[in-house]
C-alpha cells in the first residue's frame, strides 16, 4: 500500500488555485487500488506559530512540562509520526509576497527536528527520511517559472531546501502560474497545472 500526504496550507481553501489542485489530485488518487491518503488543512486548522513556551518544551525533559506543553509535544510527535509513514508528500500552497504561506513554514518548524527526521554528523546534517517523494502544487499570481520574476521566487527553492534537509530530493512541481494576470491568463494557468496534475500517477492507473 502507498500512502499519500496531502498538505493544503491555503487560508482560502478550496477556492485557492492550489487548493483545486490539491483536490483533483486526491480524485485522481481516489481511482488507485491500494492508496491510502493522510490530510492535513493548515489553511483551516493553522498550528500556533513555534514560540519560546514551545521551543522550551521540546528540549525540557518531559516530566518538567505542564499539561499545555504535553500537549504541545505531543502534537509535534503527531506530525512527525504522519510525515514519518507517509510514502509521499504533496504540499499544496499559493505564494504570498514570494514567499511560503506561514501556516507551511510554522508545519516544517514543527517536524524539522534534529534526531528525528535529520541529525548532525561530522560531515554536516544528514536528512532521515531518505527514500520519499514530495509533490509541490503550488499557485503564483505571476509567472516564476521562467523570465524576469524567477529571481524573485523565494517560496519553490526553499520548499525544495526544507524538504531535502530532511532527506527528500525526489520533488516534482506543479505551477498555476499567471493567477494574478487577468481571467484569461488565470484560466490558462490553471487548466494547464490541472492538466499536469492529470498526468501526475499515470503509471499507477495504467
Amino acid at each position: 500500500m502507498s500512502k499519500y500526504l496531502i498538505i493544503q496550507s491555503s487560508v482560502r481553501g478550496a477556492d485557492s488555485a492550489s487548493g483545486q489542485l490539491a483536490a483533483h489530485f486526491k480524485k485522481q488518487l481516489g481511482v488507485i487500488p491500494g492508496i491510502e491518503i493522510q490530510e492535513r488543512d493548515l489553511g483551516g486548522n493553522p498550528l500556533p506559530v513555534l514560540d519560546a513556551a514551545l521551543l522550551g518544551a521540546l528540549f525540557a525533559p518531559a516530566e518538567g512540562l505542564n499539561a499545555e506543553q504535553k500537549a504541545q509535544v505531543a502534537l509535534v510527535a503527531a506530525l512527525i509520526d504522519e510525515l514519518k509513514a507517509a510514502d509521499t508528500i504533496v504540499l499544496s500552497a499559493g505564494m504570498y509576497n514570494f514567499g511560503a504561506p506561514v501556516q507551511l513554514k510554522t508545519w516544517f518548524d514543527y517536524v524539522l527536528q534534529a534526531g528525528r527526521t535529520f541529525q548532525y554528523t561530522a560531515a554536516g546534517p544528514e536528512g532521515l527520511l531518505k527514500g520519499k517523494r514530495a509533490i509541490l502544487l503550488v499557485a503564483t499570481g505571476g509567472v516564476y517559472s521562467e523570465g524576469p520574476a524567477a529571481t524573485a521566487d523565494f517560496m519553490v527553492p526553499h520548499l525544495k531546501l526544507l524538504l531535502s534537509f530532511i532527506g527528500i530530493t525526489d520533488v516534482t512541481v506543479v505551477r498555476a502560474e499567471g493567477m494574478a494576470l487577468g481571467p484569461d491568463a488565470a484560466k490558462a494557468g490553471l487548466e494547464k497545472a490541472l492538466s499536469e496534475v492529470g498526468m501526475l500517477e499515470e503509471t499507477s492507473l495504467a
